[in-house]
């Protein structure tokens, strides 16, 4: 029953984007040096959430009704887009410095995602009268 609160599979869903995104970065400074290689990137969660979003009427009338919709753990990489940037002479365009800056914010949407399952199952476990 509680499993399927929008709140917790949302948090899930972000963390996941994070786990996925810092996995392409990591890939990014792995090919720093490959001739040719063009960096990637995920579209932000926001915009992916939104797009899985877009146009549907969410509207409740009785519990479970949006479990088809939910963020699930194969609904990432989704759309894999191109990093921006100059190039090297070999065709490479990774920017060691971006990715770290770019490592960094993921950090912090990971972070974030935690946050919010924690503060969430703390509330909830104060509405049922558990600590």
């Amino acid at each position: 029953m509680f499993e399927k609160l929008e709140i917790f599979q949302m948090a899930g869903a972000m963390a996941r984007h994070a786990a996925t995104r810092q996995s392409l970065i990591a890939q990014n400074i792995a090919q720093a040096d490959t001739p040719g290689y063009k960096a990637r990137d995920l579209a932000s969660f926001t915009d992916t959430y939104q797009e899985k979003t877009a146009g549907m009427n969410i509207r409740t009338t009785r519990a479970g009704h949006l479990s088809g919709f939910g963020v699930g753990a194969n609904d990432y990489p989704g759309r894999i887009i191109a990093g921006a940037g100059s190039e090297s002479p070999n065709g490479n365009n990774v920017s060691l410095e971006g990715e770290m800056m770019k490592a960094a914010g993921v950090r912090k949407q990971h972070d974030q995602a935690m946050a919010i399952y924690k503060a969430s199952l703390g509330i909830l476990r104060s509405s049922i009268g558990r600590r």
